[in-house]
């Protein structure tokens, strides 16, 4: 009973935070609209912002169990924006309230896991320094990070995906290029010990 009153408030809160601001969200209005007293509310949460960041980080669990594999950067930011696009509002008024650190930090990790999720599926066969490969990891983690945080400043407005996918055909091949340069340097490298 207590995980699915739990989830319940979780649901609330999402549904209320599409409708409205976050700073206009309220206890009272989660344990009205939950029909629950504020003493259950209390009992699964300490406040507001610790259900925002267990319902952001919920989500991000969810985008990392939903795939296991990414074969490209068009997936990544696919899996990455997956919750964005379901939630727009709700993602927006998180966005532009004063918890938008919450999500950033959660965002920034999705990002992580997708580009890390990326190599070790597409890329796993070249052998580079672990310095290297976490380089190239923080590279287009930013990269996705930034092409993201920009979107969302600007409202979500434009065509994302078309934008995002065509810096990917202009890009194409930078990812591997950089791996091939790595692996050449690591090569010479253990050549040399």
């Amino acid at each position: 009973m207590a995980a699915k009153t739990k989830e319940l408030i979780k649901g609330t809160f999402l549904r209320l935070l599409d409708q409205m601001p976050l700073s206009k969200i309220t206890v009272r209005a989660i344990v009205e609209e939950c029909g629950i007293n504020r003493n259950s509310f209390y009992y699964h949460f300490q406040d507001i912002p610790s259900l925002l960041e267990e319902l952001i980080q919920d989500s991000c669990e969810k985008i990392i169990s939903d795939f296991p594999t990414i074969d490209s950067l068009e997936q990544c930011i696919d899996a990455t924006v997956a919750f964005a696009r379901k939630n727009r509002r709700a993602v927006l008024h998180m966005f532009n309230s004063t918890s938008r650190e919450i999500y950033e930090r959660y965002l920034l990790k999705a990002c992580e896991n997708a580009v890390r999720t990326y190599y070790d599926t597409a890329l796993s066969g070249y052998a580079v320094s672990p310095e290297d490969r976490a380089i190239i990891i923080t590279h287009y983690k930013c990269l996705m990070f930034g092409y993201i945080v920009n979107w969302l400043e600007n409202g979500m407005s434009g065509d994302f995906d078309a934008s995002f996918h065509r810096m990917c055909q202009l890009g194409q091949g930078q990812v591997e290029e950089l791996i091939s340069r790595a692996g050449a340097d690591y090569a010479a490298l253990q050549g040399n010990t």
